[in-house]
């Protein structure tokens, strides 16, 4: 047997995950890098499974190994509450950050919305954020996506924005007590859905004036939408909470679309942004090797000071 292929069956049968080591198709040991990045990026689940396996913990652990600090989740609360304890635990014990999970709104009916003004899906919108409260108290997370939901076209836009921002400013006394943030995203995925564009978002956020009511800036959603990336961050900043990132086309790693993340992450560095980002994005090549890419290309885009 060739000495390389022992060493590494050997490895395996001993019970092998050697911390922060990973192996290449070809059997090389590579240590893990696991110096924080710059910035703070949120992995989430699925994201590393084939280097880590399908429990998300383990991949919370690989991420840590591999130098992110964050996770997201937006179907977290979806997740029985004993899973939503176990992932606080966790990142409490690597001293992580939770980035967004999804409100449990986001499951509307697509004909139904905030928009409307009905007051049954509205009160479903407040009881929903009662429970975001425990989940983010079970999880540890701080922040929660919001999404309004479809435009309501039977009414002019004046009333559907009057009704949203109703609709907010009743969620944001139940999270302000909390310390908990709403984050509102527009999103690029059907002309159908009411909020899509940041200016938007910033006269809704202005308008409810609440420190629980933000922004949410998807970056992938955003170059869709509107361009002009950095002008458009900077006009709406000082309501901007947390990015998420995806590469345009194809939604996957920085480095395989048409955004220049190098210099995006570089000017948000230097206006000293200490948030989140959430890598709401696919890997661009499946299996191991993808997630070894994956990490590849966060370590060349957050290599913004040389």
């Amino acid at each position: 047997m060739q000495r390389r292929k022992f060493f590494k069956q050997s490895l395996y049968a001993g019970g092998a995950a050697l911390a922060g080591v990973t192996f290449t198709d070809q059997g090389f040991a590579q240590k893990a890098d696991a110096r924080p990045f710059h910035l703070n990026y949120a992995i989430h689940d699925g994201m590393f499974k084939n280097s880590a396996g399908n429990n998300f913990l383990d991949q919370i652990q690989f991420a840590y190994d591999n130098g992110f600090r964050s996770i997201e989740d937006n179907g977290m609360m979806d997740r029985p509450a004993d899973q939503q304890e176990k992932i606080g635990s966790k990142l409490a014990s690597l001293n992580m950050k939770m980035g967004v999970f999804v409100h449990g709104f986001d499951h509307w009916p697509v004909s139904t919305s905030l928009c409307s003004g009905n007051k049954e899906w509205r009160d479903k919108f407040l009881d929903y954020t009662k429970r975001a409260v425990d989940v983010s108290k079970r999880c540890q997370g701080k922040l929660v996506t919001v999404v309004p939901g479809n435009f309501e076209r039977k009414l002019p836009i004046g009333y559907q924005t009057a009704h949203v921002i109703e609709s907010l400013r009743r969620a944001a006394e139940i999270l302000e007590p909390h310390q908990i943030v709403m984050v509102l995203e527009p999103l690029s995925d059907t002309p159908d859905l009411f909020l899509r564009y940041p200016d938007q978002a910033f006269a809704i956020c202005k308008a409810v004036n609440s420190p629980s009511c933000k922004i949410l800036f998807d970056i992938f959603h955003m170059q869709r939408n509107v361009g002009d990336l950095i002008s458009n961050i900077d006009l709406a900043w000082e309501e901007i909470a947390y990015f998420q990132i995806g590469d345009n086309p194809g939604r996957n790693e920085p480095g395989t679309g048409e955004i220049n993340y190098k210099n995006i992450f570089r000017h948000l560095y230097q206006k000293g942004y200490q948030g989140i980002l959430g890598m709401e994005h696919g890997n661009s090549i499946p299996g191991k090797e993808g997630e070894l890419a994956l990490i590849k290309a966060y370590r060349e885009v957050d290599n913004f000071l040389s």
